[in-house]
């Protein structure tokens, strides 16, 4: 699969999500990119929030067609190639990934993973929100602490959406079409939730890294193990 070609760009738009599934329901191919430079109601998991000042993130949406058995590990691939992208575009840096779609460099969230799919009709919508140089106190006051961009100065050229965008196509293409057992092992080595301390409406206990299925293994305090499906749970990290 390859992305980027055709891609369509918004000066402004409420959700590049939003515009790349009118654009599959009007059958859009596979590949198809939809990038803004700014979201008036750009969205994460559970409805909530995804904010950036114009033109200092890149937000991103593609189309995955056709929407296969084999992509069941798409919501863990999407955030290892968001990782690389962060790591080409800023050399020297680690990035994680944080169960079950986020992004994060040195201990707070850079990007963040929204993925729409209609299994049905065989597509899916893979939404990117990647922070590259918005400034500390151009966070949200209730984000300053726990979110961060990845480059400090604007006027670097490799710190554009546009460099963004085309280092992001490359990556999806590749770990898209991943081995599944390739996927898991990446998302391990990158994992930052493992070892630490979770809870959830149902329960609390150890984060034990994830299963086969990218499910969370939580050890309880009981030494139970329960596993936890990313649509099912509200988690809170201790």
């Amino acid at each position: 699969m390859r992305f980027g070609v055709p891609h369509r760009h918004f000066r402004r738009t409420d959700s590049t999500n939003t515009r790349a599934r009118e654009l599959a329901a009007a059958g859009a191919p596979g590949g198809t990119v939809v990038t803004a430079a700014e979201q008036t109601a750009g969205r994460g998991r559970h409805g909530r929030n995804w904010s950036a000042p114009p033109d200092r993130a890149l937000l991103y949406s593609a189309l995955l067609r056709p929407l296969e058995e084999r992509h069941m590990t798409l919501p863990l691939a999407v955030p290892l190639a968001v990782c690389e992208v962060a790591e080409q575009l800023r050399p020297g840096v680690e990035c994680g990934v944080k169960w079950p779609n986020d992004v994060h460099l040195e201990g707070r969230k850079l990007a963040g993973v929204l993925i729409e799919a209609r299994p049905q009709d065989g597509w899916a919508a893979i939404g990117v929100g990647l922070n590259l140089t918005i400034a500390p106190g151009e966070f949200p006051p209730g984000l300053r602490q726990t979110a961060i961009s990845l480059l400090p100065d604007p006027g670097q050229a490799w710190g554009s959406a546009a460099a963004a965008k085309a280092t992001l196509d490359e990556a999806l293409e590749r770990w898209v079409e991943a081995e599944q057992a390739e996927v898991l092992e990446a998302w391990r080595r990158r994992d930052v939730l493992r070892g630490r301390e979770v809870s959830w409406d149902g329960g609390s206990g150890v984060a034990g890294g994830i299963d086969d299925r990218g499910y969370l293994v939580v050890i309880t305090s009981g030494g139970g193990r329960v596993a936890l499906g990313a649509g099912e749970v509200h988690l809170t990290v201790r």
